[in-house]
């Protein structure tokens, strides 16, 4: 089995900073795109950041200049680094990663979901 454990959401307050944190493990063979997905009451989820193994992340507009997505494939980690966050950006954010378990088996995992809250 596959786990995605993320870390690092909270209340933080408008032009603050908050890092998350994703980690992967399990029966891993590879992982391929990861990234982060967020969803407001009531709005759909919607792709924040991606990073594909060995590419160039891509952001939505909505973040660009403010969030940084990064990961360690040594530790089969990701990481949003989150600047200057503003309260529209409160929502509970989700780890994604498409891994996979053997040649030739890919399936997109995705991690339990960190709440942030950006509020004076």
């Amino acid at each position: 089995q596959v786990q995605l454990v993320e870390s690092g959401g909270g209340l933080v307050q408008p032009e603050g900073s908050l890092r998350l944190s994703c980690a992967a493990s399990g029966s891993i063979f590879g992982i391929y795109d990861m990234g982060w997905y967020r969803q407001a009451p009531g709005k759909q989820r919607e792709l924040v950041a991606g990073i594909p193994s060995g590419g160039s992340a891509h952001y939505a507009d909505s973040v660009k200049g403010r969030f940084t997505i990064s990961r360690d494939n040594a530790k089969n980690t990701v990481y949003l680094q989150m600047n200057s966050l503003k309260p529209e950006d409160t929502a509970v954010y989700y780890c994604h990663a498409l891994i996979a378990t053997a040649i030739g088996l890919r399936y997109d995992f995705w991690g339990q979901g960190t709440q942030v809250t950006v509020s004076s």
